[in-house]
């Protein structure tokens, strides 16, 4: 399945499986916590896409290299 989820103004599609709808809020949760760190909105800024395997979201940037975050 697929949400939309939107952080400091850019919009970003999050992949997850259908039983996993719950990690999605965790995902939005854990951005808001790092609303502070500025190399993470550095890097908010080139992320085309998430997808969220078990409690880890990987963000996919636009030149292909991939960053992993745990959710939980």
């Amino acid at each position: 399945m697929m949400r939309i989820i939107n952080f400091k103004k850019r919009s970003v599609p999050v992949y997850y499986p259908n039983e996993q709808s719950a990690l999605v809020e965790q995902l939005n949760h854990k951005l808001h916590q790092m609303e502070l760190d500025f190399d993470f909105r550095k890097k908010w800024r080139r992320i085309k896409s998430v997808e969220m395997v078990r409690d880890v979201a990987i963000f996919q940037y636009t030149d292909g290299t991939k960053l992993y975050l745990e959710v939980s």
